[in-house]
């Protein structure tokens, strides 16, 4: 009988670094180009092939969407030779196709992978998320508290004023509620356009980003991915499934979910040990954009194991034709 495979996150963590670079790359000609679906293509197109190179026994379980509705890197996917460790994976070849297109900043390539079962199926329907750096005791704002008061704990636990408070959130007609509230308390708000797991990523690094807390609603999925990156970084994240119709309701059912009112936390979102590596498209504040040149390509990605809290930046530079 053949023994299972060790999730090795040491040696697979540089195949993954890989994969997330060459995805990025593979988008860098089409970056202001006006075309979000041509630059979303060529990154799932490059992610794809470069994940079957891995010798990983890889089903996606966050992807680009269910089986009918994504050609490529579907969620249930099967990728890698099938020879190696089995492995779930969250990705997202391209967070920010608009951002790409218009050439705004915080477009990425992310893509996470841990142990078979260790990542929440989360279903493609909204997640309310809340998010802060590390350092903090737990619990110190839940989802339950009002948008004021998640602001004033923060600043209470952090010994600052709520007007030293940055909140980043999603610019949509559906937070203007709690923009208002947020704003009452003195609070700055960085509003971003799109790339939510950018935006909860900036809490893990208050001191470089100037952001101290995420909050909003989003893609679950992109959830699941974001609490992938906190694990690596350190800081806490809490969700909670929001469903608009019976078809969302069914999406949860199809996923596994039987509990629609669950608060997640980042560790009940990814179970057990993962690794996750993201590449800077467009620049921004946690990584810089692609460079051309001529005759180089430069890209610099974060690579990062929550097994050891190592945070490792690696700039490529690769020589082009033409």
């Amino acid at each position: 009988m053949t023994q299972p495979v060790d999730f090795n996150d040491r040696m697979l963590s540089l195949g993954l670094a890989r994969v997330a670079e060459q995805a990025a790359i593979a988008s860098a000609s089409l970056i202001g180009r006006g075309d979000e679906k041509a630059a979303d293509q060529a990154a799932v197109n490059a992610m794809r092939e470069q994940l079957n190179l891995l010798d990983i026994a890889g089903t996606v379980v966050i992807g680009e969407g269910e089986r009918d509705e994504a050609p490529m890197l579907y969620i249930g996917e099967e990728v890698g030779t099938g020879s190696g460790p089995a492995v779930d994976i969250a990705l997202d070849p391209l967070e920010g196709t608009t951002l790409t297109a218009k050439d705004m900043p915080n477009a990425l390539t992310v893509i996470a992978m841990g142990p078979r079962g260790s990542m929440l199926h989360a279903p493609e329907v909204y997640m309310d998320k809340l998010a802060i750096g590390p350092g903090f005791g737990e619990g110190i704002v839940t989802l339950d508290m009002p948008y004021a008061t998640r602001v004033s704990a923060l600043a209470t636990e952090k010994g600052c004023a709520p007007s030293d408070i940055t909140v980043c959130m999603l610019e949509r007609p559906r937070h203007e509620e709690m923009i208002a509230e947020v704003r009452s308390t003195g609070a700055s708000i960085r509003l971003i356009t799109d790339g939510d797991v950018a935006g909860v990523m900036h809490c893990a690094e208050p001191d470089l980003t100037g952001i101290d807390m995420y909050m909003g609603t989003g893609g679950a999925p992109e959830g699941v991915l974001a609490a992938s990156a906190l694990k690596c970084m350190g800081g806490q994240m809490v969700g909670r499934l929001v469903f608009r119709n019976d078809d969302e309701r069914r999406r949860a059912s199809n996923a596994g979910i039987d509990d629609l009112d669950r608060i997640y936390t980042r560790d009940d979102m990814v179970t057990q040990d993962v690794i996750f590596a993201s590449t800077g498209v467009t620049g921004g504040t946690l990584l810089p954009a692609i460079k051309r040149e001529v005759g180089y390509i430069t890209t610099e990605t974060l690579l990062m194991r929550s097994k050891t809290g190592s945070v490792r930046r690696m700039t490529y530079r690769l020589p082009v034709k033409g």
